[in-house]
């Protein structure tokens, strides 16, 4: 019988934060590929290894969790004072899905040094030494971020003695403005940062009951809760959340009333199909607890403790674009962020997080009765860790 041969696809393997993903340019991928829809996301499936039952992705690229079952598409901007567009993809581990509805935050640190060093940035904006300043167009959420990338000879400089807790080794500093971050809106989410109009809401959920929250849209659409009103402290690790499958189906169950709330989706099934966004997390006051690494976070380490997570589990750190909403909602008096963080609202807040603890800012301010964010502000770091050519069998796409 004939056998399919494998396609050669020019590919870099990179971490961004504390996510890696398979990062493209458009013009390299198959052209049926070139064009959203059903053989791109076939193609992309296959590139990680999804749908894979035995939650392994062991024959594809992925790592099998939401962290590393990532993928990127770049390509030269056509909009005006934008370098470079970027598009992400959140690919399912065992179902046959790639959600296309928010940003990765944290790869989000990789889109400019990977854009320098394939071509994908005119040459004239990159210094000899310094720090290049990459415009990025975000298409998923019709967003600009701005990537401030370290350039030692000409070049993209990935090695330095930046730290990032859930990072093991340091790399140069790179620093992410989200410009205008708040979510534009979608359904009944009418374009407000706060789609229920609420700073906090009493939210209702069968089998959990009503718990206040605080939805926004920043960075990713978020909901908030307090930690103890569901059993927990904010001091968790992964193994306490992600091994408690009556755990997790209460998260999940939050998460869809929390979407529907938002006026993200119409129906509770519907959330089934929207698993990337969006985020539910936990807040608490600073307790002093150690992280996944072993290293020891004090009360006066941090201003609360966060926990998130992505794609149906605790995240080991947190996300870049639940960051942001991070840092969007301490900079706003009376969510429930603020009131974690001490009640009073932080132009630069720092949280603890399972691996450690991680600084964000935000610039907020109201406007007729309405509270703007024009940037969140981060630090990640990103590095290639492999260059080259990925191989998908042929018939699979």
């Amino acid at each position: 019988m004939p056998h399919a041969p494998q396609i050669k696809v020019s590919a870099t393997y990179m971490r961004g934060g504390t996510s890696k993903g398979v990062f493209f340019r458009l013009q390299d991928l198959p052209e049926r590929c070139q064009q959203p829809g059903e053989a791109r996301d076939q193609f992309l499936l296959r590139v990680i290894g999804s749908p894979d039952p035995y939650g392994k992705q062991i024959d594809g690229m992925g790592g099998a969790t939401s962290s590393t079952s990532k993928t990127v598409i770049l390509s030269k901007s056509s909009r005006p004072d934008h370098d470079v567009e970027y598009l992400f993809g959140q690919v399912s581990i065992d179902k046959a899905f790639v959600d296309w509805s928010g940003n990765c935050g944290n790869l989000s640190a990789a889109v400019g040094p990977f854009a320098i060093s394939n071509g994908l940035v005119d040459p004239s904006r990159v210094p000899k030494n310094g720090v290049a300043t990459i415009r990025i167009w975000q298409a998923n959420i019709s967003k600009t971020i701005v990537a401030h990338v370290p350039i030692t000879d000409g070049d993209v400089q990935e090695t330095g003695d930046f730290e990032l807790d859930g990072v093991t080794f340091p790399a140069a500093e790179v620093q992410l403005e989200f410009i205008d971050p708040a979510d534009e809106g979608e359904g009944d989410a009418g374009g407000s940062m706060f789609p229920t109009g609420n700073l906090i809401d009493d939210l209702e959920v069968p089998g959990v009951g009503t718990l206040r929250a605080t939805m926004i849209n920043a960075g990713i659409p978020t909901i908030f809760v307090n930690a103890d009103a569901i059993g927990y402290k904010g001091t968790e690790l992964q193994d306490a959340i992600n091994g408690d499958v009556k755990a997790l189906a209460m998260f999940e169950t939050i998460r869809a009333y929390g979407a529907k709330r938002m006026g993200l989706i119409k129906s509770i099934e519907e959330a089934t199909k929207r698993q990337h966004t969006p985020k539910i997390a936990f807040v608490a006051p600073p307790t002093q607890y150690v992280s996944s690494s072993g290293k020891k976070v004090t009360t006066n380490d941090v201003d609360l403790l966060v926990r998130a997570l992505s794609m149906g589990k605790l995240h080991h750190a947190m996300m870049g674009t639940a960051a942001v909403a991070i840092a969007t909602a301490a900079a706003i008096p009376g969510t429930l962020v603020t009131l974690a963080a001490g009640g009073k609202p932080h132009a630069a807040v720092r949280f603890g997080h399972p691996s450690g603890t991680l600084r964000v800012g935000a610039e907020a301010k109201q406007a007729d009765g309405e509270w703007i964010v024009t940037k969140a502000i981060m630090s990640r770091s990103a590095r290639v860790l492999m260059e080259g050519r990925v191989r998908v069998p042929g018939d699979k796409f």
